[in-house]
């Protein structure tokens, strides 16, 4: 198995589709200096290929990437409508990483371990990656703009103190934005966070949609206590949704448990299948397309968990 190609190409924000040049879902604009403007949506449209590529991470019970399978180990369902799988490969193109940090009040006695979970992330990235860091309390910050130097992101957190309230959403809003800047092909966020929002300025709809167009996977650590707010009870869920939409994943940790599974989630990133189809279904229609994928474990193999991207818009005239 070969890298699929590519530079030279654009992705979709949805769902990795190459070649679907179009606008994104347009996010109500908030008075906040600290945002970036939502993109207006575009009134072009052109059709070079219509190619859809999905990423596929598939792990063991313990949370270990299982590799080596083969197309055939791969069922995709569009619209629950089986596909024809045409293309396939390992993806190790370089990442943009985008760390989405929380430094509110709640966070000061977990910070050292979070710092410690970031490092350890940071530590399985390979040289062609390039990094940013945003923290966030009641207003978020891109602290360190797009970098190669991941030591700078481990710099600023160093000097990172807690307190404040939390504006979770609107931090990962700003990410989105950030991420975009990216030459890369392949994008990610990690955040990193103990609770539910409590201040953000953007509604979890405006973000659900957001990240729906984008092409960022997206990884969350929550590091929850007993919540004693709706907002925090709606923490967990949210961050799950967002995550599972992208293909990334969430994990609810222990203090202990930080920085293996920052560990994980970098080499996770890193061996993930690509499987690419031509939907059956032409039309532009403008609407989201469901996506499932479903593995056929080789035998003695079985107690595999798949996470992919779940869906993508299609183009419209």
């Amino acid at each position: 198995m070969g890298s699929l190609p590519f530079s030279g190409w654009r992705l979709c924000p949805a769902l990795l589709s190459l070649g679907v040049l179009y606008g994104q879902v347009l996010v109500e604009t908030r008075a906040r200096a600290s945002l970036p403007p939502p993109v207006m949506p575009s009134a072009s449209l052109r059709i070079d290929s219509n190619l859809v590529l999905v990423p596929v991470t598939v792990c063991d019970n313990r949370n270990r990437p299982v590799t080596g399978l083969e197309k055939q180990h791969f069922r995709v369902f569009d619209d629950s409508v089986e596909q024809t799988v045409t293309q396939f490969a390992m993806d190790d193109a370089p990442l943009s990483i985008g760390l989405v940090f929380d430094i509110s009040g709640s966070m000061s006695n977990k910070l050292r371990l979070a710092r410690d979970a970031a490092s350890e992330f940071l530590n399985t990235s390979n040289p062609e990656d390039d990094f940013f860091l945003v923290e966030f309390n009641e207003r978020p910050k891109l602290v360190t703009p797009l970098t190669e130097d991941y030591q700078e992101i481990e710099s600023q957190l160093s000097l990172a103190e807690a307190h404040g309230r939390t504006a979770l959403m609107d931090a990962i809003v700003l990410a989105m934005h950030e991420i975009k800047r990216s030459g890369k092909s392949r994008k990610a966020l990690l955040i990193v966070s103990d609770g539910g929002d409590n201040c953000s300025r953007y509604t979890s709809g405006e973000l659900k949609n957001l990240v729906r167009e984008s092409d960022a996977i997206v990884y969350a650590i929550g590091i929850y206590g007993l919540a004693s707010s709706p907002e925090e009870l709606a923490g967990p869920s949210l961050l799950t949704e967002i995550a599972e939409q992208t293909g990334g994943r969430h994990f609810a940790a222990d203090l202990r448990d930080l920085p293996d599974i920052a560990a994980k989630i970098g080499v996770e990133l890193r061996n993930r299948y690509v499987i690419g189809y031509s939907p059956t279904n032409q039309q532009r229609d403008g609407r989201y397309h469901p996506v499932q994928i479903k593995v056929v474990p080789p035998r003695g193999m079985s107690s595999l968990r798949t996470s992919w991207r779940r869906g993508y818009y299609a183009p419209s005239e």
